[in-house]
């Protein structure tokens, strides 16, 4: 209260009709006073304007003027290179309370630098923590704050009289924080919740002043130092520091928006607008700022939330493909990984890391080199040269494979099947009944999405040629039922159109074929040698579930199969199927069909059915004859 009236006091004081010889009186009486009480005597007599977003000017003056003998000693304590030579200096001059606070902040510091066992047993540090304790109030606002952070480091109990007292003292001062220091003290509470230990009732008051006072933030560090504690927040204080974040992004510092863009991962918010600032300030950075730790972050924050940014992407692969030598196994995985999610593939950089693992195979473990093959698969990464790379991995994963986690296994033999590497030993491995039981149950969509991985590597242990028979080469998990498979407008006007071509013969018409294989056909035709739709009701169908009729396919009749592409089956900017998606085109072709595939760049352009019509009859020919070719 006492404050507040001041401050209005000072805003009339010059303008009332004493004031001049007032301030004549207070100058001369004040002109043989030291520099900084000078200066702070004038500041009141002359209204100051403030800012909203400025905060409390009173606490940053608290923070900034002091005594001139505490400011030699705060200089001094900030120079002195080693713990020992900290607490000699307190010894020597000593002080109050609040360089106490500074003593310690700057002790932690030192020990966290050059290193200290046992310092808080030093009775020149014990000397210090009584004076805090016994003067806790007087303590500056920007000093207690900082003493909470150090003392926890240094190594002192969370229950400790002293940590309490300060504690108390933050909550009765919370309302009179600056921002910043609030920031700080939610970057403290954050670690205290790792360790375990909380104090309920400040750090509620502390995220109550937060939602308060949201608008007194200002500054890119604040922000960011917020923004890597977002588990504390409510959804609605993170959408302010989101637009706060958007507003400030062109001063963020490359650190600042790799700690921004790691916190949204975190909390899984796909802030576009956010991610789309950030991307394009990230990519004004030079080269010397992109450590290589901030950019796999980032690429793993952009995998994570499923953010695609091709000239943040190209700006990675450019930083990294130079520093290739230097990565870990770790790290070659986790980048693999996160490209991997963004179906983003870089000739080049995963050549290099392919190249990195033949190099340094020793070091990589067996769960690093699964990780890896499942990247590749995923893209559909084929090494021109390949040979030395699947020898060390199949020699890596001979002494570990029967011990991986049954899921991952399966992950595992499903790449090498379609990065066509596959033996016969890990084929029977997972086909196998009584593995297999090992993946019945828990969630039934990963339930589905493995019972089709294990019809695809039984129909590449049918239709590749490696000479084995496995136990069951079709249903081996119970297929969910009722489950209705959802149409796209492309599968949909695909279906309209070959019901065109066909005339609506039902009969010669097959769409949305579930296959033995695990592959669904979009739509499944029988021609005769004049390109003529046929019925098919009667004929022989090895890829369905029942084997279809008793007559044999007609001499010089050819089984098609349409096949629609939509954008997600291709990768990144790019016309090249994804690794499932190839590996069905190849697994049709050996199954007997020919394969007239329709993608969404090509079947977009057709507006008309007549249109789409004549595309299909088109295609058909095409396959056709290059089948004849052959």
């Amino acid at each position: 209260m006492t404050t507040r009236l001041l401050c209005r006091w000072a805003r009339l004081f010059p303008r009332c009709p004493q004031a001049a010889t007032a301030s004549a009186r207070l100058q001369t009486s004040t002109v043989y006073q030291t520099e900084p009480v000078c200066l702070m005597s004038l500041s009141w007599t002359r209204p100051s304007a403030r800012h909203l977003c400025q905060g409390n000017e009173l606490a940053r003056m608290e923070e900034t003027v002091f005594p001139y003998d505490q400011a030699q000693l705060v200089r001094l304590v900030e120079k002195a290179p080693t713990p020992e030579e900290v607490l000699q200096l307190w010894a020597e001059h000593g002080g109050s309370a609040s360089d106490a606070a500074r003593c310690l902040v700057q002790l932690n510091l030192r020990v966290m630098e050059k290193g200290g066992e046992g310092i808080l047993q030093d009775p020149r540090c014990e000397s210090m923590l009584e004076t805090v304790q016994s003067q806790v109030s007087s303590v500056w606002n920007g000093s207690l704050v900082g003493l909470l952070r150090a003392l926890t480091m240094l190594g002192l109990p969370s229950d400790a009289p002293l940590l309490r007292s300060i504690q108390n003292e933050v909550l009765w001062r919370i309302r009179r924080l600056t921002y910043r220091h609030l920031a700080y003290l939610v970057d403290w509470v954050a670690f205290q919740r790792r360790r375990g230990y909380e104090n309920e009732a400040l750090t509620t008051a502390l995220l109550k002043q937060l939602e308060l006072r949201w608008t007194e933030l200002c500054d890119s560090r604040t922000v960011s130092i917020l923004m890597g504690r977002a588990s504390l927040f409510t959804p609605s204080l993170m959408d302010k520091l989101e637009d706060k974040a958007l507003e400030l992004a062109e001063s963020f510092s490359a650190e600042d928006i790799r700690r921004v863009a790691f916190a949204l991962a975190s909390q899984n918010r796909r802030a576009v607008p956010l991610l789309r600032a950030l991307s394009y300030h990230l990519n004004q950075k030079p080269s010397f700022e992109l450590k290589t730790p901030l950019l796999l972050d980032i690429a793993y924050t952009y995998g994570k939330l499923n953010f695609h940014q091709t000239q943040v992407l190209q700006r990675i692969a450019a930083e990294l493909l130079p520093r290739l030598s230097e990565l870990s196994s770790l790290n070659v995985t986790r980048c693999a990984k996160s490209l991997a999610l963004l179906k983003w593939l870089h000739l080049p950089l995963f050549e290099g890391f392919a190249q990195h693992y033949v190099s340094n195979s020793k070091i990589y473990s067996t769960l690093q080199v699964c990780n890896l093959l499942i990247s590749f698969a995923k893209l559909n990464f084929q090494l021109g040269k390949g040979e030395e790379f699947y020898q060390k991995v199949h020699k890596t994963l001979e002494g570990s494979f029967q011990n991986l986690e049954p899921f991952l296994k399966t992950d595992v033999v499903w790449s090498l099947c379609v990065l066509n590497q596959a033996n016969p030993d890990y084929i029977s491995s997972v086909t196998k009944y009584d593995f297999q039981k090992k993946l019945a149950g828990g969630i039934v969509d990963r339930t589905d999405s493995y019972r089709l991985k294990l019809l695809h590597i039984s129909a590449f242990a049918l239709l590749e040629p490696l000479g084995i028979t496995i136990e069951s080469p079709a249903v081996l998990l119970l297929a969910p039922q009722g489950k209705v498979e959802v149409s796209t407008p492309l599968k949909s006007s695909l279906h309209t159109a070959l019901q065109s071509l066909t005339n609506s013969r039902t009969q010669a018409l097959r769409i949305s074929v579930k296959t033995i294989y695990g592959w669904t056909i979009d739509g499944e035709l029988v021609v005769d040698s004049e390109n003529k739709p046929i019925d098919l009701e009667n004929l022989k169908a090895l890829h369905l579930p029942g084997g279809g009729g008793s007559d044999a396919l007609p001499a010089g009749a050819r089984r098609i199969a349409f096949v629609a592409w939509e954008f997600p089956n291709f990768c990144l900017r790019s016309k090249d199927l994804l690794g499932r998606f190839a590996m069905q085109k190849r697994h049709l072709q050996l199954a007997g069909f020919l394969v007239v595939e329709v993608p969404y760049f090509e079947w977009l352009e057709l507006k008309s059915n007549w249109q789409k019509v004549a595309y299909l009859k088109d295609k058909l020919g095409k396959a056709v004859a290059e089948d004849m070719a052959k």
